[in-house]
């Protein structure tokens, strides 16, 4: 019973700080990888491409990698999804946290090559599929993903369902 709290007291304060303040940790450890990655696939596609910070310029045309490219919430939120399950083995944890942050980082760059080519290319509906992007496809992705990674790792549980239900389950035991 208490090493079952202990686990929900430890994973809720790793929650708590990881997110505290504006999720930084996800920001420091995916915005360089999100830049440098999205400038080596862009520099193959295009000959004239330079890379000056966060912004990418590809035949004179800036690309600004911002905090919503980089999408560190959708990151946040795939952390709040794994650590609100209890009943996981450390390992397997590590893994399937590692899975579904590659595979976010993968669709996300995938996400930013599209847009840049569309915006490169002066597509009328640039806008409009970079919205679309942004606002839709970020949440469907992190859900698709989240549901792909528990079917693939064999996850019963349902986030924050699971603690909820053995909390009140000790709250109707009588001392």
């Amino acid at each position: 019973m208490k090493k079952n709290l202990l686990s929900i007291l430890i994973r809720y304060l790793i929650l708590i700080i990881t997110g505290t303040p504006n999720f930084w940790l996800f920001y420091f450890l995916f915005t360089p990888l999100t830049v440098y990655v999205s400038y080596f696939f862009l520099k193959l596609f295009y000959e004239n491409t330079l890379l000056m910070g966060n912004i990418i310029l590809v035949n004179s045309i800036p690309i600004e990698i911002i905090e919503a490219c980089v999408a560190g919430s959708a990151y946040y939120l795939m952390l709040i999804f794994n650590l609100s399950i209890p009943s996981i083995k450390i390992k397997k944890r590590l893994l399937l946290l590692l899975f579904s942050f590659l595979l976010f980082f993968i669709v996300n760059i995938i996400r930013i090559i599209v847009s840049s080519a569309l915006f490169i290319s002066g597509a009328v509906w640039f806008d409009f599929a970079h919205l679309l992007f942004w606002y839709i496809g970020s949440i469907v992705f992190v859900v698709g993903i989240w549901f792909f990674s528990m079917k693939l790792f064999k996850i019963k549980e349902i986030p924050f369902y699971t603690d909820v239900k053995y909390i009140f389950s000790l709250a109707k035991k009588k001392p």
